[in-house]
């Protein structure tokens, strides 16, 4: 069920469970702010998740709350997460979906990389 990007940060949301370890993943990358890992249900032949360690709801959230070296550390691991795989050419796609219009599910800043395959156009028209 998508979730209203406003709310508060709800501990118990399975990301923060798995930052405590309380769940377990195959972890991909890893630094003081963030924790990237495959998703559990890929939806292309490469397809991890990338969240920051902070308690930040969305994308909103995080730009208006985080500090600049949670910021940097985030963008930085998601191109170092790209390159690493070999994913620049021919390319990925990165997602962050924010609030119920978007149907973000977890109350938990992510974005997806996708890659493996062409992926098509991003939008139907």
């Amino acid at each position: 069920m998508p979730i209203d990007a406003t709310q508060a940060y709800d501990d118990q949301n399975i990301f923060a469970k798995i930052l405590r370890g309380e769940i377990p993943n195959n972890t991909v990358y890893e630094n003081d702010h963030v924790l990237a890992f495959e998703d559990i249900n890929p939806q292309a032949p490469y397809h991890v998740l990338v969240i920051p360690k902070g308690a930040y709801v969305s994308w909103d959230d995080f730009s208006e709350n985080a500090s600049d070296i949670e910021i940097a550390e985030f963008v930085r691991a998601v191109g170092h997460i790209g390159r690493e795989a070999g994913h620049v050419e021919p390319g990925y796609r990165l997602m962050a979906n924010t609030g119920i219009n978007a149907h973000q599910e977890v109350p938990h800043l992510h974005v997806h990389i996708f890659a493996g395959r062409p992926l098509g156009p991003m939008l139907a028209r």
